[in-house]
């Protein structure tokens, strides 16, 4: 599993559209996953932004902060998660972020066993892009980017945008080497919009320049206010382009850096294999008789760790079989005769010509099905709206929104 961290500055350079460009172009082999959690303190911009507010404000990382106290991290994170993949295929996920920058100093200890369980998401397949905006790599967040394999810094080609992300930069290479594993994975994400070129803002920075996306405004439009990200124009963009580029260069980063630190190989999943059976001699075994023989347990299956967004409706069960009755022997009825029912005094033992008021069983009718009794209701956030774009009840509204632009 390959942890990035994407890192803005002053002047908003760009780093959330920036992050869902990799999170959509992020190069996926078969079994693997992306997910993208927004972690800026300022508050999150996609649900507004790529997401045209389509999706409620109640999925997100601001319900982490009470799971981690009652020790449900890892399950809650499940529930936050947002399918925005294109194709609604659930490869490409988002955590959003906050809704109100107030919400941040409530997860100054929710910061690390976040870390913990984004990287216990190896065996999974998982890689994890973090959105950690202009301020996400000082304070109690600085453990977002010492724990990350490869930390972005999102940069613009203009003197304005260089000048402010140098001193940066240069206090975030002296924490990754005095706190973290070093700063041989930091590196530059450039927006070129200025007349600067890659090489001579790498050998100024002394750094290793990680990708170059192009300065497309009409496109990036898409990414942070939102638009159809199916159409050919789009998907082919220089900028979409350049961001495939960019999620290469990162990935052979990142497997560089695990090679010298000695950590885990981010690996293409295997399909499970038997293993090898021991060369030993066959042991005899005691024969039951067959009322009794014992059956070998059958494997279980796994079950997958999440669902984007939270499952309504009740889990699946494999139905139980049901043992078959045997028929009751034919038998032969024989009417009692029964003696004739006297009325008992009523009034003082005087029968006044009434009979006894008796409850009869109440009459059920046919004509129409019996009313439906539903059960309890049990609140459920609203289900999550698909990425823009995708192809709804009324149709694909890509075009009409890429026409109107």
């Amino acid at each position: 599993m390959t942890v990035v961290a994407v890192l803005g500055g002053p002047g908003a350079p760009g780093a959330t559209s920036s992050a869902l460009a990799l999170l959509l172009s992020w190069p996926l082999r078969p079994g693997r996953r992306v997910l993208l959690v927004e972690c800026d303190p300022d508050g999150g911009a996609v649900l507004a932004g790529a997401l045209e507010g389509r999706v409620e404000a109640v999925y997100g990382l601001r319900n982490l902060a009470v799971a981690d106290r009652r020790g449900l991290l890892a399950e809650t994170l499940w529930e936050q998660l947002l399918d925005v993949s294109p194709q609604g295929t659930g490869e490409r996920l988002l955590l959003p972020g906050l809704t109100d920058p107030a919400q941040a100093p409530g997860l100054a200890y929710t910061w690390e066993p976040l870390v913990e369980a984004l990287h216990a998401l190896e065996p999974q397949g998982y890689d994890v892009l973090l959105d950690l905006g202009r301020s996400g790599a000082n304070g109690p967040m600085a453990v977002l980017a010492r724990r990350a394999d490869v930390v972005a810094a999102t940069v613009r080609t203009t003197l304005r945008g260089l000048s402010a992300a140098r001193p940066r930069i240069a206090a975030l290479r002296e924490d990754l080497d005095t706190h973290g594993t070093g700063s041989d994975g930091l590196g530059l994400l450039l927006v070129t919009e200025g007349p600067y070129p890659e090489s001579e803002v790498s050998r100024q920075f002394r750094l290793p320049v990680l990708g170059a996306l192009a300065h497309a405004p009409r496109t990036a439009r898409v990414l942070s206010d939102g638009g159809d990200t199916t159409d050919r124009r789009f998907i082919r963009s220089e900028l979409m382009r350049t961001a495939r580029t960019a999620a290469d260069r990162i990935q052979d980063l990142a497997v560089a850096r695990r090679r010298r630190l000695g950590g885990p190989q981010p690996q293409q999943p295997q399909p499970p294999q038997l293993q090898p059976q021991l060369q030993q001699q066959p042991q005899p075994q005691p024969q039951l008789p067959p009322q009794v023989q014992v059956q070998a347990p059958q494997p279980v299956q796994p079950v997958p760790p999440f669902a984007a967004g939270p499952v309504n409706g009740q889990p699946y069960q494999q139905p139980q079989p049901q043992p078959q009755q045997q028929p009751y022997p034919p038998q032969q009825f024989q009417p009692q005769q029964q003696p004739p029912q006297q009325p008992g005094p009523v009034g003082g033992g005087q029968f006044t010509g009434e009979w006894p008021v008796r409850a009869e069983a109440p009459q059920i009718s046919y004509a129409a099905p019996a009313p439906y009794i539903a059960p309890p209701a049990v609140p459920q956030p609203p289900v999550p709206a698909p990425f823009p774009g995708q192809v709804g009840p009324e149709g694909a509204d890509g075009e009409e929104v890429w026409r109107a632009r």
